[in-house]
């Protein structure tokens, strides 16, 4: 017999970690506290959200208009980026995690590209959870890179669908996220999976990334599960 009661839990989630600088601010920190008090979280939620069955997370981790802040919080990131993936990637590989790397990487500085080829080849084999760090990442820009792609492959006009078009983005291959989350109260998706969110659900919470919580993802569930899932035709 079915039970009623037992949860559906999403494939895929889909998490804008926003709110780290206004986190900082309000406990009169630097700026860059609240981004190293994210990334911590960060690292935290992987093993929140794998360990009640969620296959695969996106996380928003810096936008392609992210250039446009300050050269001393940029450096900061992109030195944070650098260090993390570093650091990470042998316990990502112990712990069985596949990462994949979503936006334009070898656009990145240095040699953090290299770092990204490398995170993606050594945990190729994961299969205990994808994690997808969107990098350098916009939805516009993800569109536009896979149509440039088409057009250098010679794609006929006949051949465009959208499984084709698919195809082209930067990880087609993930199934759509199933709930897009967003922390900090804003209530928008700023570029975030434009594509792939066309049948998203969307949550938005009030608190702030650093303030998020392992009991936050269990909240994300029951908020899933209170939504009635339609599709094309279903409205």
């Amino acid at each position: 017999m079915e039970n009623k009661n037992k949860k559906i839990i999403p494939n895929h989630v889909g998490i804008i970690m926003d709110g780290n600088r206004r986190w900082a601010r309000e406990r009169n920190l630097p700026t860059l506290e609240g981004h190293h008090k994210g990334y911590e979280k960060m690292k935290q939620s992987f093993d929140w959200f794998f360990s009640r069955g969620i296959k695969i997370i996106s996380i928003f981790v810096f936008s392609t208009e992210n250039w446009n802040r300050s050269r001393a919080e940029v450096n900061y990131l992109m030195k944070l980026l650098k260090k993390a993936i570093d650091e990470e990637t042998a316990k990502l590989v112990e712990k069985n995690y596949k990462v994949l790397i979503s936006g334009r990487i070898d656009e990145l500085p240095g040699d953090l590209p290299e770092s990204c080829h490398n995170i993606i080849d050594k945990t190729k084999n994961g299969s205990a959870g994808i994690i997808n760090i969107c990098l350098n990442y916009g939805g516009r820009a993800e569109i536009v890179d896979a149509v440039k792609k088409m057009i250098k492959n010679k794609i006929e006009i006949k051949q465009v669908h959208e499984g084709m078009i698919r195809k082209y983005l930067y990880n087609g291959q993930l199934a759509d996220p199933d709930i897009i989350v967003r922390t900090s109260g804003e209530r928008r998706l700023s570029g975030f999976q434009l594509w792939q969110s066309a049948y998203s659900e969307l949550y938005f919470m009030e608190k702030y990334w650093p303030d998020f919580e392992e009991r936050d993802v269990d909240i994300i569930i029951e908020e899933y599960n209170s939504r009635t899932r339609r599709f094309r035709g279903d409205e």
